[in-house]
């Protein structure tokens, strides 16, 4: 088993955790050399971590003794969140296995904290399932694939990423019906697809890894040939489509004219305008306070975006459900308005501690939309540009910190329902090697793709791990079941 984990994010390049944790930033195992320059020094080091944590370490989940209640965990992580919505979140959870395993980050965050690690250091996506990769317009104006949900980013091991996706690939396919051998060449394409694009990315230079990017052109011309002409049709209508999903769309979507000016429309409790929430004395106060918030938030952009913001201006505001696990969390979303009415839908997502950071340490950023932002930057190839994060007082009087971002912008995600064994292997490799090129914009490519070798022992490990984890999920899934049954959490369906 791993050590204890290094904390800070400046320390992302720790070959081993038993030897480096709490050692300055940039030495090396027991102080006999410097960080080394060279690709054959770090190639050295990550394949000499083989013998320190076989790779057919990977493949074992045991339930661990005392191991947490998953409800009680899950009711743990609602206590902060708004009240009326977490039946709605137990809810959505209850949907199928799946859902669970969406809304549950932080259960197996503590498990995968039990589980070998070869102590390399990467920024963390957090919740590297397959719904949280997708496509969305780059500030160039062209769709990219890439990991679209940042909300538990932390430094940590890059293998916690990786059994993350893989299982959720375990589970997705459960939930379709698909036999054991295709659920296996899914989340065994996924590994390989990682392993294999870790290994491209080692021979890169690091400005080359840096630039390297994922197109909708560029999935065509991987996996186009793979998928065949009825699933490259499917993915052409599917880019079509989200290439109408902008803020005029979503204003289309989300608000109606009243008296001459656009409000949000509401349709509880998916969508409820602050206004619907507070009295008009309040809500008064409340638009004050948005001012205040909008203000805090553009200080945190470039002078080049804060010019742009200020060509719109504020509407309207109101509260909005996204996600599973993000159910209760607070979430606004906020129209402005520019030249002509043009409109510029944003979302305020409320950011809280990361669910790996008990076990990987806290952020070094007091703001944690600051920490959501600055590991999106840097896992994402191409980011929104109106990024950003500030700290406001919510409907609770309390002070939350917030990361902000373009409610849509050309987005496209995945249907699991409408997946067949073939495509769902095909997405994996596209999330694995998406996943690769993130951890090798943050840690040490080199001594990842060493470690991980050209053969199939890591895909095979990873592969059990995903079958066993996938019966613990099904497990936790029948316990919050089982807790609803009994009246010991409540919950609520969308209308």
């Amino acid at each position: 088993m791993s050590g204890s984990l290094l904390a800070g994010e400046e320390k992302l390049l720790a070959p081993s955790a038993r030897e480096h944790a709490g050692s300055p930033g940039g030495s090396w195992p027991g102080g006999r050399f410097e960080r080394p320059t060279t690709r054959e020094l770090r190639w050295m080091l990550g394949k000499g971590l083989r013998s320190e944590v076989p790779r057919s370490s990977h493949a074992v989940w045991e339930t661990p003794p005392g191991r947490t209640n998953p409800v009680d965990r899950l009711v743990d992580d609602s206590v902060d969140r708004i009240p009326e919505l977490v039946p709605l979140r137990n809810g959505r959870m209850l949907a199928s296995p799946f859902s669970f395993y969406r809304g549950s980050a932080s259960v197996m965050a503590a498990d995968l904290a039990s589980t070998p690690t070869t102590g390399i250091q990467v920024q963390l996506c957090g919740d590297a399932h397959l719904s949280n990769f997708g496509g969305y317009a780059s500030p160039e104006r062209h769709l990219v694939f890439d990991l679209n949900d940042f909300d538990e980013t932390i430094p940590g091991p890059w293998e916690w990423d990786v059994k993350r996706l893989a299982t959720s690939l375990e589970v997705a396919g459960r939930d379709r019906g698909f036999d054991e051998r295709e659920r296996r060449t899914a989340v065994q394409s996924a590994c390989a697809a990682y392993r294999q694009a870790m290994r491209e990315f080692a021979a890169m230079t690091t400005l080359q890894v840096w630039y390297s990017r994922l197109g909708s052109d560029d999935v065509r011309e991987r996996w186009g040939e793979q998928a065949g002409p009825k699933a490259l049709k499917r993915f052409d209508r599917q880019v079509e489509k989200a290439m109408t999903r902008d803020s005029a769309r979503a204003a289309g979507r989300l608000t109606e004219m009243v008296d001459g000016q656009a409000r949000i429309t509401s349709d509880p409790p998916l969508v409820v305008p602050v206004a619907d929430l507070l009295s008009s004395e309040e809500f008064g106060e409340f638009d004050r306070i948005v001012a205040d918030t909008l203000r805090s938030y553009r200080r945190t952009l470039p002078a080049s975006i804060r010019h742009l913001l200020e060509q719109f201006h504020y509407g309207d505001v109101a509260r909005k459900v996204v996600g599973v696990g993000s159910v209760g969390t607070r979430t606004w979303a906020l129209l402005m308005s520019g030249l002509d009415q043009e409109p510029l839908m944003l979302q305020l997502k409320e950011a809280t501690d990361s669910a790996l950071a008990p076990f990987t340490g806290k952020s070094r950023y007091r703001n944690q939309g600051q920490r959501v932002v600055v590991g999106q930057q840097l896992l994402q190839a191409s980011s929104d540009v109106f990024l950003g994060w500030t700290r406001s007082l919510a409907l609770d009087g309390l002070q939350h910190d917030f990361y902000v971002r373009q409610l849509w912008d050309w987005k496209i995600s995945v249907d699991v329902e409408r997946q067949s064994p073939a495509t769902l292997a095909i997405y994996g490799q596209i999330c694995g090697w998406t996943l690769a090129r993130g951890h090798a914009r943050s840690g040490d490519r080199c001594a990842i793709a060493a470690y991980l070798g050209q053969g199939d022992v890591f895909d095979l490990a990873v592969g059990d791990f995903a079958r066993a984890y996938a019966e613990q999920n099904e497990a936790d899934y029948l316990e919050l079941m089982r807790a609803a049954q009994d009246g010991r959490i409540v919950i609520a369906h969308d209308a």
